[in-house]
């Protein structure tokens, strides 16, 4: 066996659990590029939507938040009041790894299969591990999203907002940015910034920017009523982050329902002045068909009420988001997916994580479904590694043998 736990993804998901893992002295290895979604897939200059306190990662012992690093940086930092830079955000995590993941194997896994009750890794360089569990924390680059009818123009005029890094290749071109949310909204900003000619095209009437903060502490009647939580302002936001067991345990449907609803689209408050009176806006637009016309983009937009616009541009990023879908995990074997008890193309998974398959965790946005809306943010990383941590803190020494009663029982009824 060449280690207890493969960890398969280098973000703040995957970073954390290595800090754990490490702290505790449990035997695992953990593969990709670090960070590389913050690092290369998103655009220059942006600001996070999260507020300083709620964008550190985890280690056991909170040595290293991101209030720390930016002291002994010398950056600017408050818990709500300084929006984090994305260049800031992404030195810390790489610092962070250095000092609680060094181990890091930047080496992409091609493919996880099953074999004789453990797992198989097949690396990018050639080597092949063998590891007792496995834990996914992947992000969401495999499930992005470009909705019909964009999804049938050529490549080479549209494209998906994870696809821009640098900005510069549009200034001076005409571009229409689709979506409503945070992406969308900061990518139109930040491409009106660099001389961009940019349209914003949204089928809500208005944008949605979070509110800024208080200038001044706020009263107790106003914290009571709106509570801080690392996922925004209110009590819903503050239940998703303190209760995310309770929510596990809640009727299937409403999980759905929550996940899909609370914290819809909207950017960060910085972002108004960026935007609002700046960034031509279409609102309430449903797009009706995309066409190459004269060798370009023609969009062709309906508002109820109104006659139907063409705008005709030279590119579009649909900053549309992402949807979660397990049959896009091409690096798991046919038949490990097969196996994959599943709700909603999203696994279930136990009060630790673990899927269906014994051994197989997943974690981040493809466990929203099973634990809330916080494991869509980096915050979430924490609650994830401490009950990572109560099932794989113990693989370090051999488990017992299975008894014949405990193999006939429902694989269900064992993930709790």
């Amino acid at each position: 066996m060449d280690t207890d736990v493969a960890i398969v993804g280098a973000g703040p998901y995957g970073l954390s659990l290595a800090a754990h893992l490490r702290a505790a002295e449990v035997d695992h290895r953990i593969f990709g590029r670090p960070m590389d979604m913050w690092r290369n897939h998103m655009p220059e200059g942006m600001l996070l939507k999260s507020d300083g306190f709620a964008s550190s990662l985890f280690d056991p012992g909170n040595e290293f938040p991101l209030s720390r690093f930016c002291v002994e940086q010398s950056i600017d930092y408050s818990d709500e009041r300084t929006p984090v830079r994305l260049q800031t955000f992404v030195d810390y995590a790489l610092a962070f790894k250095d000092r609680f993941a060094p181990n890091l194997e930047e080496a992409i896994v091609d493919s996880i299969r099953s074999e004789s009750g453990n797992f198989v890794l097949e690396l990018n360089d050639g080597a092949c591990i063998r590891a007792r569990r496995v834990v996914v924390a992947v992000g969401v680059e495999r499930f992005r999203y470009i909705p019909a009818p964009l999804d049938r123009l050529p490549a080479e005029f549209v494209s998906h907002s994870y696809d821009h890094h640098n900005l510069d290749p549009f200034a001076g071109r005409r571009v229409a940015v689709v979506g409503a949310g945070a992406s969308a909204i900061d990518l139109a900003g930040l491409l009106n910034e660099r001389g961009c000619e940019v349209q914003l095209i949204c089928r809500s009437d208005k944008l949605k920017f979070a509110s800024p903060p208080a200038a001044a502490e706020r009263a107790l009647w106003q914290r009571m009523k709106h509570p801080r939580s690392g996922l925004g302002p209110g009590w819903r936001s503050r239940l998703c982050t303190d209760a995310p067991l309770i929510f596990h345990f809640m009727p299937e449907a409403f999980r759905l329902e929550v996940v899909r609803r609370h914290l819809g689209p909207a950017a960060g408050w910085p972002m108004r002045d960026k935007v609002m009176g700046r960034v031509p806006v279409l609102s309430g637009q449903r797009l009706i068909s995309a066409a190459i016309a004269d060798g370009r983009p023609a969009l062709a937009l309906r508002r109820q009420g109104d006659d139907d616009v063409v705008i005709q541009v030279d590119h579009v990023i649909a900053a549309t988001g992402y949807r979660v879908d397990v049959r896009r995990l091409d690096f798991l074997e046919k038949r490990l997916l097969q196996r994959l008890e599943h709700v909603d193309q999203t696994p279930v998974l136990s009060t630790h994580f673990e899927s269906s398959i014994e051994g197989l965790f997943f974690v981040g946005p493809i466990a929203a479904n099973s634990f809330g809306p916080l494991m869509r943010f980096a915050f979430g990383a924490g609650f994830a590694s401490s009950r990572l941590m109560l099932a794989l803190g113990r693989l370090s020494r051999t488990p017992p043998p299975i008894s014949k009663r405990q193999k006939s029982r429902n694989p269900a009824q064992r993930r709790h």
